[in-house]
């Protein structure tokens, strides 16, 4: 990547406790050390939030994502209304993953629009910009009223596979939703596509109906924003190794892996599960078959771009 000026000692990086690995590795790209912040618990476990440094006229980058528990919402918020009454210049809010955005729509009577929620919280605490990756829905920028630069992870994981260099390559979208992302990957890795129709009977549960498109014979690629129970991945590898497909790869921007997620994709004959490291993936979670690709790069990149003013669209591809 071009080396471009931070403008001098304006900027200022600073994080929250939801993923260190991450944010180090973005100071370590952008050779600007991470601002010193107080981050503790009160005896009754309310969050407490203190930076450490001057704000005042800076250029502040705060990089939280926001994956459960819920103190990483509040973490964020907290530093956020912390960097506005300390007077600074810019606040971006940097949210490799945003939480709460499955949750776009009224789809049934009485529920809340948590998405929207999310937004109107990140604005009102203090953001000026939002950096965010990978939506769960491309039209959530549009819950913002301040601007939003969404990245995608597409093209770390489109390298990982053009080095496996896999023939007569099927990318597979998991279910109509994911479509539009699974055809930029087949355009992108010269592959056919293919869809799998999927119903789910209750939240979390997914069952295979149907596959549209040949995958007997050949390598397939199955591709999807998250990975959270894992139920839809599994059941996606299972009915494409009995439609005999020659190897299965799954791959995802954000690793929930919750409950049983691990133990489902184990089970699996996939060759390869690859995601990113927008959520820390904890030791015990990982096995053999899971690759974690680094995002810290695309988005030390874009924080460069920001805060010299220049445009990141070279980065949405």
């Amino acid at each position: 990547m071009a080396d471009i000026s931070l403008s001098g000692s304006k900027m200022l990086l600073l994080a929250g406790t939801a993923n260190p690995p991450l944010s180090g590795e973005i100071a370590a790209c952008l050779s600007q050390p991470l601002c010193s912040v107080t981050i503790k618990r009160f005896a009754d476990g309310e969050i407490f939030v203190r930076i450490d440094e001057n704000v005042r006229g800076r250029d502040v980058f705060i990089v939280q994502p926001t994956n459960p528990p819920a103190e990483n919402v509040l973490e964020l918020l907290l530093l956020l209304d912390a960097a506005r009454r300390a007077s600074a210049a810019r606040i971006t809010a940097v949210v490799p993953y945003f939480g709460y955005a499955r949750q776009d729509r009224k789809d049934q009577p009485r529920v809340a629009i948590s998405a929207k929620l999310m937004s109107n919280l990140i604005t009102t605490a203090g953001a000026e910009r939002v950096l965010g990756l990978d939506f769960h829905q491309h039209q959530i920028q549009g819950f913002f009223d301040i601007p939003v630069d969404h990245l995608y992870a597409a093209p770390v994981l489109v390298q990982h596979y053009r080095q496996k260099q896999l023939k007569e390559l099927v990318v597979v979208a998991p279910d109509v939703g994911s479509a539009k992302m699974a055809r930029g990957f087949a355009k992108r890795l010269d592959a056919s596509l293919a869809i799998i129709d999927k119903r789910r009977p209750s939240a979390n549960v997914a069952e295979v109906v149907n596959v549209v498109g040949e995958v007997s014979g050949r390598d397939c690629l199955i591709v999807d924003d998250m990975i959270d129970t894992g139920g839809t991945m599994a059941e996606a590898t299972i009915a494409l190794d009995k439609l005999g497909a020659s190897n299965v790869y799954c791959c995802a921007t954000h690793p929930l892996l919750s409950g049983p997620a691990i133990d489902r994709l184990r089970a699996t004959p996939v060759r390869e599960v690859a995601v990113t490291n927008t959520i820390q993936v904890p030791e015990e979670k990982m096995f053999d078959r899971l690759k974690v690709l680094s995002i810290g790069p695309l988005l030390a990149q874009a924080i460069r771009y920001t805060h010299s003013d220049q445009s990141v669209s070279s980065l949405f591809g």
